[in-house]
Formats: structure tokens, sequence, C-alpha cells
């Protein structure tokens, strides 16, 4: 047999396999190295100040400390911790959080609309990246309003996102004009359409719609959040938000510790989940990294 083919010598034939075979090794610790981020845990205890008109405030901890040993156990590289509803405005405890983190976390807080851009560069120092909108059971705030185009602007400027939990039908309505002051937005828990509609849903349809303008992440998190049949919702729901979105803009979350769903759910149980719904495990590596350049890891 000769190695001798369209110009090719056996030395350089040699080189040329030895060439692939470093680009694969390459490859497969490049992969090897990426990161497995966790998108979405809250971290409490009793003894913070609860903020008023609260819907809910959990009667247990859950420290940084019993956060990390999750991650660790779980083998996660990073996690992201997202300011609790029931603290209201008050981040110092976020903030202490992701200082003793040292690096290993981002966090998402929960701003009052007239918040400062000094006020919101503390915060960035601190290592928060974005500011949360739980809107779940609370009025639509009006984006047009002077103090929220200011607070939009200095999100926009500092390369924050805006996360938002609230039902398909009125994020369809709500991440457009978010979109229209330029800034990033991450969209919770599937995005919570109807239950009993599911992925018919036209909230949910019209979301799907969002994946075109590049600038838009969907978090596949907390399938229990949406109802009963929540994981064969979800399992449905995977591939048309794979299909307009990619795999680069679907964010997983453990939502530790399960706030109201404490009893069924535990951090093992919704990380498994993933492996199941994200069967390939090329596929999966690329979502769990996902959130890295989203929270500047």
């Amino acid at each position: 047999m000769t190695f001798v083919s369209r110009g090719l010598t056996r030395r350089q034939f040699g080189a040329g396999l030895g060439s692939l075979a470093a680009t694969a090794a390459t490859t497969a610790r490049s992969e090897a190295a990426l990161p497995t981020i966790d998108s979405h845990a809250h971290a409490f205890h009793r003894g913070l100040q609860l903020a008023p008109g609260r819907r809910y405030a959990p009667g247990y901890d859950a420290p940084l400390a019993l956060y990390l040993e999750q991650l660790d156990r779980s083998g996660m590289s990073n996690g992201v911790l997202v300011q609790p509803s029931f603290l209201g405005t008050d981040n110092s405890y976020l903030v202490d959080c992701l200082k003793q983190a040292s690096g290993r976390l981002r966090g998402i807080a929960v701003v009052d609309p007239a918040a400062t851009t000094d006020e919101l560069r503390v915060l960035d120092r601190a290592g928060v990246v974005g500011i949360r909108l739980n809107l779940v059971g609370q009025p639509l705030p009006d984006l047009a309003a002077r103090e929220w185009k200011a607070l939009l602007g200095s999100v926009r400027a500092m390369g924050w996102q805006v996360e938002v939990q609230r039902n398909a039908s009125d994020l369809a309505v709500l991440a457009p004009q978010l979109l229209d002051h330029g800034v990033t937005v991450v969209l919770d828990h599937y995005t919570l359409p109807d239950p009993k509609l599911g992925v018919g849903d036209p909230g949910f349809q019209s979301v799907l719609k969002l994946g075109a303008t590049k600038n838009v992440w969907v978090k596949i998190s907390a399938p229990y959040r949406n109802g009963a049949a929540g994981e064969d919702f979800a399992k449905q729901a995977f591939p048309l938000l794979r299909g307009a979105y990619g795999l680069n803009r679907l964010l997983w979350g453990s939502d530790w510790p399960h706030t109201q769903f404490e009893a069924t759910q535990t951090y093992a149980k919704n990380r498994e989940f993933l492996d199941l719904l994200v069967v390939d495990k090329s596929e999966r590596a690329q979502v769990l990294a996902a959130p890295r350049p989203l929270f500047r890891f």
C-alpha cells in the first residue's frame, strides 16, 4: 500500500493523523473543562427581615453553605442566586453570599424602580448581573414611566439582564416591551403557560417567536411550577424551545430549595430530570455551560 497520494508523503500523512488526534484530544479536554452552571437558586434564613406584603415566607433556613453543598454533590461548578421575592429589595444577604463564594456564584437582585446607578454599581461590584421582576400576583409595571425608563437604561448600560417570572400570555406582551428598552431578557420556568393548555397556550407560542430576537433566554427550570403534569409538559416544551432558541439560550436551574414544593422536590431529583430531558450528553453539556457569558463566568 502506498501513502503517496495527491502530493502527500508517508511522513506528511502521519503528521496529518497526528494533527487530527491532537485536535480531537484538545476538543475532548475543552468539553471536559466546560462549566456546569445552576442558573436559578435561592439562599435565605429565618433571621432576615421579610418584605411587607409578601405572598409567602418559608419557615426554614436555606443558607449559603447548604447551597454550596448541593452544588458540590451534583458536580456543579457554579451557581446563580436569585433574590427571593419575600426579601424584597434588601439584597444584603445576597451580596454577603456572593462575597463569601469568592467568584463561584453570581446574583440577580430585586431593586426599587427608583434605584440609582450608583446603587446598581455597588451590586455589580459584588457579582450581581441583573434584576428580577417576580410579577406573579403583581400588577404589570408601566415600563413607559420615567423611573422605569431610567432603571432599564442603567441596566442596559451595565450589560445586565432582566429576569422575569410571569405567565406566558403576559410575557408575550411584556418581553417585547423590555426588548424595546434594549435590555437582555431572561424568562423563568419554561415561561409558565396555562397548565391546562401547555404548549398549546397561545402565549407560549408567542414566546417561542421571541427566540428570533437573539436577546431572550429561557430557563428550563422547575417543571413542577407548570402544574401537576409539569414533567410531561417540560418534555413537550423542550424540543420546541430548543428549535426556537437554540441550546445556547436555554438555561438549566435547580430552583433550590424549591419553595412551596419542598415536600416533593430535591436538588438531585431536578438535576436527574435534566438527564431525562436532554438525553444527548454533548447537548446537555451545552445547556449547562450556556449561562457562562450571560452571567459573566
